[in-house]
């Protein structure tokens, strides 16, 4: 089964740690658009392409025999102290000194996937850094007033609501973002394709606004499944309901149809609510118990690897009832 992920951070880490227990064939396409931490500085300073959410997907699928987890741990070391190198990971900097010497952020990734043992692969959804910019209301007196944030951070930490995101190369506020080619290759090739979890506005959403991705997501044979928040992001989707996400993310991409929907069955108080949002997207509702024992703001990989298997079967045998 080939499959592809697209997100960030670390609601893109618990889907590929699920992934991979379904499949050695994993494709995670990563959002490029963080300027905060080691990542932004090292985005301000050298121009690249921001590695540190790309790293973490590196992590999460490096080969588990004691050399690649060697190195998988020394990737996402991060150096302490209060001098230059303070807060930067060192996976960070050996894939900005890669793309320098390569000047090719996928050819760069591709070999920083063959030093941890990668079966799958690691790409960024665009070559080009990316900006953020949101509109954002409740930051005035008048709570429907609509102020414009920019910034991956900014956008993140909001106390207002966001209503809407852009998104276009870093510079240059008027150029559509261009995807990736590798990336646009590997989501019309999969045969399942993952958006979700993840921050909504900042890593799963900017997938659906790079034209090129967009129309693969749309054209796709693969099976299409987003998996929801287990609870809402301070900032960014604070206040929404399981079914708001699905809202806006169908706002933002009206013509995607999606074939399911997995949620933690106790973080839903609504189910019937989020079933019909799930069936205006064409998809059918998953609700299984997914949340980690330790805390509940984590996926168990396990559990979700179950459900995954599950929503994907269901999806095969609706397809192909014969």
């Amino acid at each position: 089964m080939k499959a592809v992920a697209l997100g960030g951070g670390r609601g893109l880490h618990a889907t590929l740690s699920a992934l991979r227990r379904l499949t050695p064939d994993v494709t995670a396409v990563v959002t490029v658009a963080d300027d905060g931490g080691s990542s932004g500085r090292l985005r301000r300073e050298l121009g690249l392409l921001p590695p540190g959410d790309l790293r973490k997907a590196l992590a999460a699928l490096a080969g588990e025999d004691d050399e690649n987890s060697l190195w998988a741990t020394v990737f996402q070391h991060r150096f302490g102290g209060t001098g230059a190198l303070a807060g930067h990971a060192v996976g960070n900097l050996v894939l900005a000194a890669l793309i320098e010497l390569l000047d090719d952020p996928v050819a760069a990734l591709d070999e920083a996937a063959r030093l941890l043992g990668l079966k799958g692969r690691v790409l960024p959804m665009c070559t080009e850094p990316l900006d953020i910019e949101a509109d954002v209301v409740g930051l005035d007196e008048n709570p429907a007033a609509v102020r414009r944030i920019r910034g991956q951070v900014a956008v993140a930490t909001t106390p207002g609501q966001v209503q809407r995101i852009r998104l276009h190369t870093a510079g240059e506020p008027d150029d559509v973002p261009k995807a990736c080619a590798a990336a646009v290759t590997a989501v019309l090739a999969a045969d399942v394709v993952l958006l979700g979890p993840g921050s909504w506005f900042t890593s799963v959403l900017p997938h659906l606004l790079v034209p090129e991705l967009q129309e693969a997501l749309i054209d796709t044979a693969a099976s299409r499944i987003v998996v929801l928040n287990l609870v809402p992001q301070p900032g960014e989707t604070a206040g929404f309901s399981p079914e708001r996400h699905l809202d806006v993310l169908c706002e933002h991409a009206p013509r995607l149809r999606v074939d399911a929907v997995i949620a933690d069955a106790d973080s839903v108080s609504t189910p019937d609510r989020l079933r019909r949002a799930a069936a205006a997207l064409g998809a059918r509702l998953r609700l299984d118990a997914i949340a980690s024992a330790g805390t509940r703001e984590r996926h168990d990989p396990a559990a979700l690897a179950e459900s995954l298997r599950g929503a994907f079967e269901e999806v095969r045998s609706a397809r192909d009832p014969g």
